[in-house]
């Protein structure tokens, strides 16, 4: 028994040690072991809900109605440039009401005119005394170097057989006096200015100003004086050799209208187009201004003459009939904020005297833009109309150097400012779509084509002069371009 506990228990301790043996060897004591969290992966934040739409701001207190928009409702931190349009609309009115007008019609008769365009002319003429009424007025002014006129008078059933057996004794002869003709007309308009609220002068000329004053600034005096009376100066241009630019200048000095006619058998749709502007007047004296806040620069007004003072920007304006649009473009320079707040960009105020209500009236406007540092962003909320207008306003200003270069030969220059202009419009259907924009694509390409055709003076200078009058239309003188 003793022999068998024995090997029992040798066996046994022979177990213990191979069991010991066995085991992981444990390492001395040490200094606690320090454990390292392994990173666990932060979730993405949840998606912010879209920023809200900033529609475009309109507001109207009495004839006229002002819609503004940015093309960058959205930006991110830092310096931006953007653009601000905005379009000022005259109110409909309805078709019974007419306001009585006194008006004076001042024509070129100097040698340039002779056979057709002078025939056209005292065409047209008669075609507006027979649209006008008892209650209206009008004297014919008829300029060469010296000028003859039939004094203003009401345009009554006799006086209209007057009217008309005076134009038919007009005849060509002699220069291009056209300040005398102006300030004729500014008379005769005067003779009754006080009894009516709408007093115009539509001049038509077809050649350079070769007798009287000539120059340029002395002439735009001459048409500002007249405004400055209260009379508006609404200029046609007929043929290919006058100055395009002179004739803009009198209509927008004016506060009235241009025309470019290269054929004089169109006069009659124009004086009838310049009439029904006339008689349905609704604002006159209209002046836009931006106040720009700190932070905010005017980079340029597109195609207006603007004046600033300090942080102040106005702009005149033509005076306005019923349902007339025009349109007015300024890139402005912002400096964004901190994200998620909004940004002042300008403050708008329209005043002008509302021929409805016979008192001055002022609407008010302001435009912000919120930032964001999504980029994203930005470009999904770009505003597609306000983006089409300012590449057709930026356009504008290059068909006005590709008419320039033209005009003085440099044939491929202008050619590269179509060029320029189509990447700009191309840029612009990637945001607005190709449809928005498929109609200046193609007035592009077709002023491309005529300029490539252009060989002769008349040929270019018809180019021209149609050039820069589309251009004030996509400057956006819609309604004051015929």
């Amino acid at each position: 028994m003793n022999k068998t506990f024995t090997f029992l228990a040798l066996a046994g301790a022979l177990a213990l040690v191979a069991l010991v043996l066995g085991m992981p060897r444990v390492a001395p004591p040490g200094p606690p072991a320090v454990h390292i969290a392994t990173p666990v992966p932060t979730p993405p934040p949840p998606p912010q809900p879209p920023l809200p739409p900033q529609p475009p701001a309109s507001t109207s207190h009495g004839s006229l109605a002002m819609t503004s928009r940015l093309s960058h409702p959205y930006i991110n931190p830092g310096s931006t440039d953007l653009f601000v349009t905005v379009d000022v609309t005259g109110a409909e009115v309805p078709g019974s009401r007419r306001s009585a007008v006194n008006l004076a019609l001042v024509i070129d008769r100097s040698g340039s005119m002779s056979g057709y365009k002078l025939q056209q002319a005292k065409q047209a003429a008669r075609h507006l005394v027979g649209l006008l009424r008892d209650e209206d007025r009008l004297a014919i002014v008829h300029y060469g170097s010296d000028v003859k006129s039939l004094p203003s008078m009401a345009a009554t059933a006799s006086n209209r057989a007057r009217m008309l057996e005076y134009i038919e004794g007009i005849w060509d002869e002699g220069g291009t006096n056209i300040s005398a003709g102006l300030t004729t007309g500014q008379h005769q308009v005067n003779s009754a200015r006080r009894a009516y609220q709408v007093n115009r002068i539509i001049l038509i000329s077809d050649g350079q100003p070769t007798e009287g004053v000539t120059d340029e600034e002395s002439l735009k005096r001459v048409v500002k004086d007249i405004r400055a009376e209260g009379v508006t100066v609404s200029s046609i241009g007929v043929g290919t050799d006058f100055n395009e630019d002179l004739m803009q200048a009198f209509g927008e000095y004016g506060a009235g209208a241009y025309g470019f006619l290269e054929d004089a058998g169109k006069l009659a749709t124009i004086f009838q187009k310049d009439l029904q502007q006339a008689t349905t007047q609704v604002a006159r004296n209209v002046e836009l201004s931006f106040e720009l806040p700190a932070g905010v620069t005017l980079g340029e007004v597109l195609g207006y003459r603007a004046h600033q003072a300090g942080r102040l920007v106005r702009v005149p304006m033509p005076d306005f009939s019923a349902g007339q649009t025009e349109r007015v473009v300024a890139r402005v320079t912002v400096t964004g904020g901190a994200v998620g707040q909004a940004v002042n960009v300008t403050g708008l105020k329209l005043t002008y005297t509302d021929l409805m209500k016979d008192g001055t009236v002022e609407s008010a406007a302001s435009l912000s833009a919120m930032v964001t540092d999504r980029r994203e962003e930005v470009l999904a909320r770009q505003d597609k109309d306000a983006t089409v207008y300012a590449v057709r306003a930026r356009s504008a200003a290059n068909l006005q150097k590709a008419a320039e270069a033209l005009k003085g030969g440099r044939k491929e220059e202008a050619r590269q400012f179509i060029q320029l202009n189509q990447e700009m419009f191309n840029e612009a259907a990637s945001v607005a779509g190709a449809p928005a924009v498929a109609a200046d694509m193609a007035e592009q390409q077709a002023a491309y084509e005529e300029y490539e055709k252009a060989e002769s003076s008349e040929q270019v200078n018809s180019a021209v002069k149609r050039s820069k009058a589309k251009a004030l239309k996509d400057f956006g003188r819609l309604g004051s371009t015929y």
